[in-house]
């Protein structure tokens, strides 16, 4: 009788009864937490699958050297390791794209919230600006960077007459 003693001695019946429906709720959902950990998500899910180039577009021959990622879904909900990964990769504005290098550690940390980002490959159509027209250049949604080249006056010639 003593194991099924809730508050104050009461059975659980009782405290129930004593705490409301409103505290019933909070109550059943602290052991929930505890099971929703990192720890008990197999690692299965962290690790490359064969299919994943084929999936979405790449080629493993030639992979691209830099992502433009994107947060295209909401972190509100999602646990804490997820937050902070967003966080640490500067995705916390949803729709302002960011660059990043196509490498293991960070391909690593992107998997792991593949499911609220979109991963796009740097393209280059004008080819690799130079340092007089990087302010000119914006990257648009698809992923490409574009060259905005500015007219520049041109010079008047004197007319002698």
């Amino acid at each position: 009788m003593a194991a099924a003693a809730g508050p104050a001695g009461l059975g659980h019946a009782a405290a129930w009864k004593m705490l409301g429906r409103r505290m019933e709720g909070m109550a059943s959902a602290a052991w929930v937490r505890c099971l929703f950990t990192r720890s008990r998500i197999p690692d299965s899910v962290f690790q490359p699958q064969p299919g994943d180039h084929e999936k979405y577009g790449g080629d493993p021959e030639q992979p691209h050297k830099i992502h433009v990622v994107t947060r295209i879904k909401s972190v509100i909900g999602r646990p804490y390791w997820e937050k902070k990964i967003i966080r640490d990769l500067g995705l916390d504005k949803a729709h302002q794209p960011r660059l990043h290098k196509n490498i293991p550690s960070v391909n690593s940390r992107l998997k792991v919230v593949k499911h609220l980002i979109r991963i796009q490959p740097l393209k280059l159509p004008y080819g690799l600006p130079t340092e007089e027209e990087m302010s000119d250049t914006f990257l648009n949604s698809k992923g490409e960077l574009v060259i905005k080249r500015r007219l520049k006056p041109v010079e008047q010639k004197e007319i002698k007459s």
